[in-house]
C-alpha cells in the first residue's frame, strides 16, 4: 500500500490588469470567483480610463482626437505602470474586458516579467461600435477600431471566450487560431442576484425589462407585446432602465395608451431587485442583431439568479447553455405575436412557471455564479503555465 500523499496544487498568483470596468458584471465575478479559490492569489493592477458608457461613445465618435483625450491616455498608462512597477511577482496576467487595446502595453510588461498573458474579450469592441452606428458616422474612427482590437487580440496568449458563437466570429473577422481560447461561462453575482423574501405580485402578473434599451435587445417586440396583451387587464409590463431607444419605447406606448406598461427608469439597486423578486416573468432579449445572437445578456443570467422564470430570444448560444421549456422559455426574436403567446401560455400554467423558474435558478448556480467560474477561470489560466 502506498503511502504518497496527493501533490498539493501550487498557488496561482494571478495580476488582474487593465482599464476594464471596474463595476461591470463580468469583471467583478471574475475577480470574486478568482478570489473564491482557495490556491489563488489576486492583485488587481487598475486605473480608470473611462469615465461612463457616454464618455466611450464620445471618444468612438471623434472624441479621441482632442489632445486632452491623449493626455489622459497618457497619464492613465503611466499610472498603471508605476502601480505594475510595484505588483508583487506573479504567474500570470489576465488582462480584464474590455481590454482588447490594453493588450498593448499588458504584454510589455507581462514579457518584462517573462509571465504569460492572457486576455477576457467578452464582446467585439468593433462590433459593439457597428451596431451602435459609431462605425457609419465616422468611418475612419471604425477602421482605428478594428485595427487595434485586431493587433490586440493577436498579443495574448491565451484568450477567454463566453461561447462557440463569439470564438468563430473572432476567428473569421482576425484570422486567429481556434485552439488560441479557452472558455469561461457569463453569469451574474449571486451575492446580488439571489432569491429575496419577496412574493411575485398578487394583483397583477407582473413582467418586467431591466436594462439599457439597445437595439440588440429587440425592444419592439418587447413594447410590441405589451400592445397585443393590452386588453388583458391583470398583464402588466415594468421597465427599468434608460438607453437609446427608450423615448422611442415610450413615444409608442403613450401613441397607443397603453395603461399596462410603467417606465420607472433607473432606481437604486435594493428597489430594482425588490421589483425583479415581485415579477412572475423576467425578460431577456429579442434583437436581431450579431451581438445578441453572439452572447447571452447579463439580465438572462441576472433573472434566473433572482429565482425567476426567464422568457429570452431564441438562439444557438443560448440552446447550448440552457434547456428551452426547463430552464427557460425561448421565442422566436423580433417577434411580438410570439413573445406575448409566451407570456400567456405561462400565466395560464402556474406550476409550469414555477417548475421553470426552479429549473434556471438551479442550472445557474451549477454553472453560472461565482464558485463555477472561478474554477473554470483557474483553469484556463494555469493551461499556460
Amino acid at each position: 500500500m502506498s503511502n504518497d500523499k496527493p501533490e498539493k496544487t501550487k498557488l496561482l498568483r494571478v495580476c488582474y490588469f487593465g482599464t476594464y470596468r471596474a463595476k461591470y458584471t463580468r469583471n467583478q465575478i471574475l475577480i470574486a470567483g478568482l478570489r473564491s479559490r482557495k490556491n489563488v492569489e489576486l492583485v488587481e493592477c487598475h486605473a480608470t480610463l473611462w469615465q461612463s458608457i457616454e464618455d466611450r461613445v464620445e471618444q468612438a465618435s471623434g472624441g479621441w482626437r482632442n489632445p486632452r483625450f491623449w493626455w489622459r491616455v497618457v497619464t492613465t498608462y503611466w499610472r498603471r505602470f508605476r502601480t505594475h512597477n510595484k505588483t508583487n511577482v506573479y504567474d500570470v496576467m489576465l488582462i480584464g474586458y474590455p481590454g482588447q487595446f490594453d493588450s498593448y502595453l499588458g504584454r510589455l510588461l507581462s514579457w518584462w516579467r517573462r509571465k504569460p498573458m492572457a486576455l477576457d474579450i467578452l464582446m467585439s469592441l468593433h462590433l459593439v461600435a457597428e451596431e451602435r452606428g459609431l462605425t457609419e458616422k465616422s468611418p475612419y474612427t471604425g477602421r482605428l477600431i478594428f485595427l487595434l482590437e485586431k493587433g490586440g487580440l493577436k498579443l495574448p496568449d491565451l484568450l477567454i471566450s463566453e461561447n462557440s458563437a463569439y470564438e468563430d466570429y473572432y476567428c473569421r473577422k482576425y484570422n486567429l487560431d481556434p485552439e488560441k481560447f479557452q472558455r469561461v461561462p457569463h453569469g451574474a453575482d449571486e451575492l446580488v442576484f439571489h432569491p429575496r423574501p419577496v412574493k411575485p405580485d398578487s394583483n397583477f402578473f407582473r413582467v418586467t425589462y431591466h436594462g439599457t434599451y439597445l437595439p440588440s435587445h429587440g425592444m419592439d417586440a418587447i413594447i410590441g407585446a405589451a400592445l397585443l396583451l393590452h386588453d388583458q387587464a391583470d398583464i402588466h409590463f415594468h421597465f427599468f432602465g434608460s438607453g437609446p431607444d427608450k423615448e422611442r419605447v415610450q413615444q409608442f406606448a403613450g401613441e397607443h395608451l397603453l395603461t399596462n406598461v410603467t417606465f420607472h427608469g433607473f432606481v437604486s439597486q435594493d428597489e430594482l431587485l425588490d421589483n425583479l423578486a415581485r415579477s412572475h416573468i423576467c425578460l431577456g432579449v429579442f434583437g436581431e442583431t450579431k451581438q445578441s445572437h453572439y452572447t447571452i445578456q447579463n439580465k438572462v443570467w441576472e433573472g434566473l439568479a433572482m429565482g425567476r422564470a426567464v422568457i429570452s430570444g431564441d438562439s444557438r448560444v443560448v440552446r447550448e447553455s440552457l434547456l428551452d421549456r426547463e430552464q427557460i422559455y425561448l421565442v422566436e426574436r423580433n417577434n411580438p405575436i410570439a413573445l406575448a403567446e409566451g407570456i400567456t401560455a405561462l400565466k395560464a400554467d402556474p406550476q409550469n412557471l414555477e417548475r421553470i423558474a426552479r429549473a434556471g435558478h438551479e442550472r445557474y448556480l451549477q454553472g453560472n455564479a461565482i464558485q463555477p467560474i472561478g474554477a473554470d477561470t483557474e483553469k484556463a489560466l494555469r493551461s499556460l503555465l
